[in-house]
């Protein structure tokens, strides 16, 4: 068989402390997982079933790239998210199973542009050209589950050219690790390379031109990206 076009290149996460790439097949995003961003948000932050977005693979940026401001938004936000990895796939898989598919953790930024996802909201609209557009996800290199354990509690944290924006812990999150993997795998079949960002907490505000933003969880060490001068 011959492709009829160049095949694009596979999408991957480095693996810390290795020379290893994690192929990455899907990514998903859960949608307001701390209560505090919730209501900064405008919504209810009761434990209501969680809702998700997706991303392209080919969204991910590594750590230290300098991005492009995006085309069509004049309010482009940060959001810091803890990452997971799916190394065993399956459905309907139960909560107190759930960490066993995990094959790793990372620090990401769910980059949006907040103007067009409040169009899209205000009526009714998907929120792909919101959430899905290039150079969206931003993502630390992929630490193994073997060498960190998991991640239930600890400081998440994001700053914008050295100030605090976004402080928070890991502990807050409204669906743990387990809930999310558990509830998402009763609608889609999880594969291994699998990504969920896991939600960000209150803080998220703009980012402009000439910005250097570094996102930070605990025990997972940073990713910094720069956005490009105008």
């Amino acid at each position: 068989m011959t492709w009829a076009i160049p095949a694009s290149a596979q999408p991957f996460l480095p693996v810390a402390g290795s020379d290893q790439k994690f192929p990455v097949r899907r990514i998903y995003c859960v949608g307001q997982n701390y209560a505090a961003h919730a209501r900064e948000m405008g919504s209810n932050p009761d434990r209501e079933l969680p809702f998700f977005f997706s991303k392209p693979a080919d969204t991910l940026v590594p750590d230290g790239a300098t991005i492009s401001y995006p085309p069509g938004t004049s309010n482009l936000h940060h959001e810091v998210e803890l990452v997971v990895a799916i190394g065993t796939g399956g459905r309907d898989i139960a909560v107190k199973d759930a960490l066993d598919h995990v094959w790793g953790y990372a620090v990401g930024n769910d980059l949006t542009r907040r103007d067009i996802q409040a169009e899209a909201k205000a009526a009714g609209r998907p929120w792909d050209m919101a959430k899905g557009f290039d150079h969206s996800a931003p993502c630390g290199e992929l630490h193994p589950v073997g060498e960190t354990g998991h991640f239930k509690q600890g400081r998440i944290a994001l700053s914008v050219n050295g100030e605090a924006r976004q402080t928070s812990d890991l502990s807050d999150l409204i669906w743990s690790v387990e809930e999310v993997i558990a509830y998402l795998s009763s609608l889609v079949e999880l594969m291994p390379g699998d990504l969920i960002f896991t939600g960000t907490p209150e803080g998220v505000s703009e980012l402009t031109h000439g910005d250097h933003c570094v996102a930070e969880i605990d025990g997972l060490g940073r990713v910094e990206t720069h956005i490009e001068a105008e």
